[in-house]
């Protein structure tokens, strides 16, 4: 059976386009599934930690990065975010200058050494103390969050009752949104139940992005086999986890949760000191995602399923981020065949 479904076309509100040579191709991928617009991930070497070009911190600036997106093929974009890396160095003051020059829309919070690029994070509680977080709810901007506690031994990592991020939503996230109801918060790539019921709970200023890979997969996937190209970070999880995921993200209620693929791309995936973290999704995550609908028992061949998958994929995200809704849409083509009946095409 095949299948034809036009959608408004849409923005990935998480994704790295990493540095260098490998831009233009990265960029290429994204516009070729339908992209209008994207969130570019600052955890480059050196980082995106300072806003403007001439500010002497040793750092590459909004300003920098932006105009190497443009200058691989992102002027072709009709919205290109790339928000501030919190560091040590960050200020309210950085956060008022760049909000007021209009180019600082967002913030973003690593766990120090918590992920790929995350060696300049610094600890969450301090921009909660330090008027950093204040500042951004005063001018209206988004804090982003990688939601994984930092600094744990191996055995609370990863362990059978908890993990990193669960810890996260329940001792750190939550004292951020009481202290500060008015800031808007976007849990990055959530994984867990934990912080889908913390998300649903919140404040309306408080949504989360969700990525394909964690709709599709348990940590069951990656374990059987070591499949590494399915090792990113936050992990995969459990299959109670994918469910409240998915539940999450088919409720034809949904207003809280949308598309943000954390497409990281590696020049090299295995090194000599373990696996670099990142699922490469670009070119395909539209068709990924709605593999995942389909999976959770969505019909896309109706407009109920249509509507929700819509809503996930094209507005939710974009109306939490204030980005106006772009013009153009683009077709998914789906073929069935017998050795793959989940076989998804793309076409503009």
């Amino acid at each position: 059976m095949s299948l034809s479904l036009t959608l408004p076309r849409w923005y990935d509100l998480h994704a790295h386009f990493r540095q260098g040579d490998m831009m233009p191709s990265l960029i290429k991928d994204h516009l070729s599934m339908g992209c209008a617009g994207i969130l570019a991930m600052p955890n480059t070497k050196p980082p995106v930690g300072k806003i403007f070009k001439a500010d002497s911190l040793p750092y590459w600036s909004i300003e920098e990065y932006r105009d190497m997106l443009l200058a691989a093929g992102g002027d072709a974009f009709d919205k290109i975010i790339v928000p501030l890396y919190l560091t040590k160095d960050t200020t309210p003051a950085m956060i008022k200058a760049g909000a007021k020059a209009g180019i600082l829309e967002a913030c973003k919070y690593y766990p120090p050494h918590g992920t790929t690029g995350a060696e300049f994070g610094y600890p969450f509680e301090k921009f909660i103390e330090n008027g950093v977080f204040a500042a951004m709810r005063d001018h209206g901007i988004i804090l982003c969050v990688h939601g994984e506690e930092h600094a744990l031994p191996p055995e609370t990592y990863f362990a059978r009752g908890t993990n990193a991020e669960e810890i996260f939503y329940t001792e750190r996230l939550p004292r951020a949104v009481e202290s500060f109801p008015d800031l808007k918060i976007v849990g990055e790539h959530v994984t867990t139940k934990i912080a889908v019921d913390f998300i649903q709970s919140a404040p309306a200023t408080v949504a989360a992005s969700v990525t394909p890979q964690h709709l599709l997969y348990t940590v069951g996937h990656l374990l059987q086999g070591l499949k590494y190209h399915l090792y990113c970070l936050p992990l995969l999880k459990f299959k109670e986890d994918r469910a409240a995921l998915r539940a999450a993200v088919i409720d034809p209620d949904n207003v809280k949760f949308f598309a943000g693929t954390d497409s990281a791309p590696h020049a090299q995936k295995v090194t000599e000191c373990g696996c670099a973290a990142g699922c490469y999704t670009g070119g395909i995550a539209p068709q990924l995602y709605a593999q995942a609908f389909e999976e959770a028992g969505i019909e896309l061949k109706n407009a109920a399923g249509v509507a929700a998958f819509r809503k996930f994929l094209c507005e939710i995200g974009p109306e939490f981020y204030r980005i106006k809704s772009p013009t153009g849409t683009f077709t998914f083509l789906k073929n069935s065949t017998s050795a793959n009946p989940l076989t998804l095409a793309y076409r503009e």
